[in-house]
């Protein structure tokens, strides 16, 4: 199960090889013994790049973070004087990305979405580190000539996440729609925030 690449850090080989197991075995698979065994390092390893479980739980939502960013890829995110077109298909592209190529990151992010609700102070950490996302996408529907940025960021992220969460655990599991078809669901989201 190891992810370790030679330029791979320690922190991101524990950080890699424990959304690996969220994905596999769940929140509760997720222990330290586990990550050093799936991981191939010494006993005590991952207790020393994360002391206790808020530690390593933070770690993991650090790197997923950065693991999404590289998927939904902000920084190829067009120019809003694209119109809602080029909107539309970049974040048409990354969703399907995601559904196609990463939906152990989907499986991990929910298994951290679902403990965060018990754990206040995992929450205000994975909250901070979703800020990036919707306050890059505020400013482009913002750009784009959204009268209320914030909300339809919001409504946005919301359709895209209850799309991806239908196709990866939910009643629509069995079929990923396609580039075309996530792309004409956003497109129609997107006339309907800016009245077009």
């Amino acid at each position: 199960m190891s992810v370790h690449t030679p330029a791979a850090s320690r922190a991101d080989l524990v950080a890699d090889t424990a959304i690996a197991l969220l994905a596999e075995r769940g929140m509760r698979g997720l222990t330290h013994r586990a990550v050093d065994e799936a991981a191939g390092l010494p006993q005590g390893s991952t207790s020393n790049v994360a002391r206790t479980r808020q530690a390593l739980l933070e770690l993991v939502v650090r790197r997923h973070a950065v693991r999404e960013a590289r998927v939904l890829a902000l920084d190829e995110m067009p120019d809003p004087r694209g119109g809602p077109d080029a909107l539309a298909q970049a974040l048409a592209l990354a969703t399907h990305r995601t559904l196609t190529h990463h939906r152990d990151l989907l499986v991990s992010r929910y298994e951290l979405a679902l403990e965060a609700t018990r754990r206040p102070a995992l929450r205000a950490f994975y909250d901070a580190t979703g800020a990036v996302f919707r306050d890059h996408l505020s400013a482009m529907v913002g750009a784009l000539g959204s009268a209320d940025p914030q909300r339809h960021a919001l409504s946005l992220v919301a359709w895209t996440d209850g799309l991806m969460f239908s196709c990866v655990a939910g009643s629509f599991s069995a079929r990923v729609p396609s580039l075309d078809e996530v792309r004409a669901g956003m497109r129609e989201l997107l006339d309907g925030m800016l009245g077009r």
